[in-house]
């Protein structure tokens, strides 16, 4: 039995150097705050030109609880009315010319647009913009050139030799005319197509040919031999016009709205030479705009070999993590420990930017990555209070996601029905308060039960208070050992969520919450827990739950618990 004492008090008095070392190692003087990115829409917003009124209504709650950068829709001219933008016609049209039968793009009108981004900058929140570059759709008339059709499934094989085809690439933007811009788009500013009004019957992938064109070859070869081709009228960045024109296009946009940064489309599918070349040529006119990538591949090392290409200029969004995110909430008692392993946020830290879902992501979308409900604030605890990544937030997990089926029943519109945030997602404005309030300074992990994990953060001199975290995607509730530190011997911490849930209303105003669900959530009751005189504390949380812990009387406390505005369409 002594020699039982004397190895556990030799293993205590080792942890308590070892947690002093990582309390003393904290970053007491560091002027970093956390931020936090908005996706400030989804793929089913409707279709009625108010998207960008709405969210200047909403300015004002998003920065209330953490928000300060938008991350907008791609917001040009689409081919049609109701795209979104990614089926981009016009990089110099922001909803001012009637092209493609409307004035306004989907998203709203440019004064609109103007209006939001003027909000935005008044509240000391950025601007990113959602940028289109890979490709044109919509093209004004078609153009007789050669071309050979390759295999779909490697396109570095041409099936033909040069036959004459005729495709869409005439672009004139005469709506427009030369304001903004007088350059005009045809073959020679393309390489590759899948339409050819001389076979329309034929479905294939032609790349024009013509001495020195060719697929670029810095784009992503894992996929189709060549993945330079992704849809449309695919833009040809070698050509030195079309280089300029989307050069001048980030210095004329940047003079149009207060942008902060841009978010690049489909990196994976166009040159990573002449990404590099945009970002350098926007920072050499005194723009220092943050940028980030959309490279989609569940492979972690493919991101880091694009990263290298750009020299690092950029952020990529992790769809490595977000891929582990949606398996483990699909698979009952999934091993939490092992949530971050082959993410970019895990190999490069300073480059992530960390999602949970997206437009792409969302149901009913190509790339759909289910996420459960219940998952959900697990998922964000792990994205938004934890040291390491740049967070991002979808609109959709905020103010619901609309339905995917079409607007209009029998030719005439269908009555709107508001989207409903899953009750579970109440806590996410209390969750993304409580990185801008307390996740600060060294983070030690408690990674050790395979359903239920923690972690603390120690705080810094700009932000004291500190903050303790537990995941839970387990059948029962548990409660785990953590180190705060000693500094907070006998202090009383609560749960930021409980105060969330104890609300009059949960976490949200919504006046379409049943009055039982809003009576139900009443009834929770706050527990205490109180840290012990060595800094120690047992924290728990109920099964498939998050809880994070802080000291009641931290500065902040009573800013939670109040209601966050989640029904966006009542504006």
């Amino acid at each position: 039995m002594e020699v039982l004492l004397s190895c556990f008090s030799a293993l205590s008095r080792q942890r308590q150097k070892d947690w002093k070392e990582i309390e003393d190692q904290a970053s007491w003087t560091s002027p970093h705050e956390n931020t936090c990115m908005f996706e400030a829409f989804e793929w089913y917003v409707p279709q009625d030109g108010r998207h960008y009124q709405r969210l200047q209504q909403c300015l004002p709650d998003l920065r209330e609880i953490g928000i300060d950068n938008l991350l907008l829709p791609p917001g040009c001219k689409a081919m049609h009315p109701s795209g979104n933008g990614y089926d981009i016609y016009d990089l110099y049209d922001l909803g001012e010319f009637d092209q493609k039968g409307t004035v306004a793009t989907k998203w709203g009108s440019k004064k609109d647009l103007v209006a939001l981004g003027q909000a935005a900058q008044d509240l000391g929140m950025g601007v990113y913009w959602d940028a289109v570059l890979n490709h044109k759709a919509g093209a004004d008339r078609t153009e007789r050139c050669l071309a050979v059709t390759v295999d779909p499934k490697d396109r570095n094989i041409d099936l033909t030799k040069p036959q004459e085809i005729e495709a869409w690439v005439g672009f004139d933007f005469s709506a427009r005319g030369d304001t903004y811009s007088k350059q005009k788009y045809g073959w020679q500013h393309f390489n590759g197509t899948d339409c050819n009004d001389l076979d329309k019957t034929k479905s294939a992938i032609y790349k024009i040919f013509a001495p020195g064109k060719d697929w670029a070859r810095d784009v992503s070869t894992s996929e189709n031999g060549n993945y330079d081709y992704l849809m449309f009228a695919n833009l040809d960045h070698s050509n030195p016009e079309v280089r300029n024109d989307i050069f001048n296009w980030t210095e004329w946009i940047g003079g149009q709205l207060p942008l902060k940064g841009m978010r690049l489309d489909a990196v994976k599918h166009y040159s990573a030479e002449f990404q590099k070349a945009l970002v350098d040529h926007v920072r050499q006119t005194s723009k220092e705009w943050f940028f980030v990538s959309e490279y989609w591949s569940g492979n972690v090392l493919e991101i880091q070999d694009y990263l290298k290409l750009v020299e690092y200029k950029v952020h990529a969004f992790d769809a490595p993590l977000c891929q582990r995110l949606s398996a483990i909430s699909q698979s009952r008692g999934a091993d939490l420990r092992m949530v971050f392993e082959k993410t970019l946020v895990k190999f490069e830290p300073e480059h992530a930017v960390t999602f949970v879902m997206n437009h792409d992501t969302q149901p009913h979308q190509a790339l759909e990555a289910p996420i459960s409900s219940p998952f959900k604030p697990l998922a964000y605890a792990l994205i938004l209070l934890r040291k390491d990544g740049y967070p991002c937030i979808f609109y959709g997990d905020l103010y619901g996601m609309c339905s995917s089926t079409s607007s209009l029943k029998n030719g005439k519109p269908k009555k709107f029905r508001h989207p409903q945030v899953p009750k579970e997602l109440w806590t996410l404005p209390a969750m993304i308060l409580a990185r801008k309030l307390y996740a600060y300074g060294e983070q030690q992990d408690y990674f050790l039960h395979r359903n239920y994990i923690g972690f603390v953060r120690y705080g810094n001199a700009r932000h004291l208070w500190g903050m303790a975290c537990v995941v839970n995607n387990g059948l029962t509730a548990v409660r785990l050992r953590m180190f705060v530190g000693k500094r907070h011997a006998g202090e009383r911490w609560s749960d930021v969520l409980d105060l969330t849930q104890s609300s009059d209303e949960g976490a949200v105003k919504d006046k379409r919450v049943p009055e039982t669900e809003k009576g139900a959530e009443k009834k929770k009751t706050k527990s205490i827990v109180r840290i012990n005189a060595k800094g120690y504390a047992y924290f728990p949380v109920q099964s498939m739950s998050v809880g994070v812990w802080v000291n009641e009387a931290a500065e902040g406390r009573e800013r939670f618990g109040t209601c966050f505005h989640s029904d966006i369409y009542s504006y």
